[in-house]
């Protein structure tokens, strides 16, 4: 049987569910997720391996206008998604109006390959308004496959994962088959750390914090990990530290529960539930 590959690359506006669509593809929590919009700042790839097949999933930056340089940084990866995409997946979400998302419309229309217009969270909606949807949105990519969706509740998944199977292109792999992202270790250590930051902090801390993890240790159920955090002014380190050190701590103790994530990405053996993942001083 010939093998196939590609690369199926999501895009979208802010905050419709691109980071938990390809999580869900992938059926492991690869990539960061929060309500905040601009959650992705990189353009990160999972690999879905199968005996006859390779899909390299790409999650890619919420389309916007951009406003200053990491914008623009951001939409250059959108960009270069729509170079070497396979096939593209357009993500929607229910109550998003096509006149209201001409940023991403305008992009899939210049895509000549295979796409799939995905309307997202209809788990929030009633029959009419999802079948009115599905309408709308087939009118304004008339070359999409229109599909609904529900990424957080599984929703047409698998069904979506073994479409874009048969759709791929026949290909050799393009990474070795016990490979799972294009990032290292510490890129996603250094996420997770991000993600609790922008949970525990809500708008005291602005979106320009940045994590440098400078080591981690393994252990059977924890993962301990020192870290920097990096703010932009003196006032928000304070905020980061918290009185005696509390938020600090908070944000030690409990970290990204990333322990079983890790072993997955080394191709390790999982353990039963999650372990959390400490931070050492920092």
């Amino acid at each position: 049987m010939a093998h196939k590959a590609g690369y199926v690359n999501i895009i979208g506006e802010p905050n419709v569910g691109k980071s938990t669509l390809l999580n869900a593809l992938l059926g492991e929590r690869l990539v960061i997720t929060n309500p905040k919009a601009q959650t992705t700042r990189h353009r990160i790839l999972g690999i879905l391996n199968g005996e006859d097949h390779q899909l390299v999933l790409s999650d890619t930056p919420g389309i916007l206008d951009p406003q200053y340089r990491m914008h623009e940084r951001m939409m250059g990866a959108v960009e270069e998604a729509l170079v070497d995409a396979d096939i593209l997946i357009v993500l929607v979400e229910l109550g998003q109006k096509p006149e209201k998302a001409e940023n991403v419309l305008s992009r899939a229309r210049r895509f000549n390959g295979p796409k799939v217009l995905l309307v997202n969270k209809v788990d929030t909606g009633q029959e009419e308004d999802i079948l009115t949807a599905l309408e709308v949105w087939q009118a304004a990519l008339p070359d999409a496959k229109v599909v609904p969706l529900s990424a957080l509740h599984g929703l047409n998944v698998l069904e979506l994962r073994a479409y874009l199977v048969e759709k791929l292109p026949e290909h050799p792999p393009y990474f070795p088959k016990d490979e799972l992202s294009d990032r290292n270790m510490r890129f996603f250590v250094s996420e997770m750390i991000r993600e609790k930051i922008l949970t525990y902090y809500k708008q005291e801390i602005p979106y320009s914090t940045q994590v440098v993890v400078n080591s981690f240790e393994e252990g059977e159920t924890l993962v301990k990990i020192q870290a920097d955090v990096i703010v932009m002014r003196e006032s928000q380190k304070g905020i980061i530290i918290g009185q005696g050190g509390k938020a600090l701590r908070k944000l030690g103790t409990e970290g990204a529960p990333c322990h079983r994530t890790l072993r997955w990405l080394q191709g390790l053996p999982r353990p039963e539930g999650e372990g959390g993942c400490g931070l050492a001083g920092g």
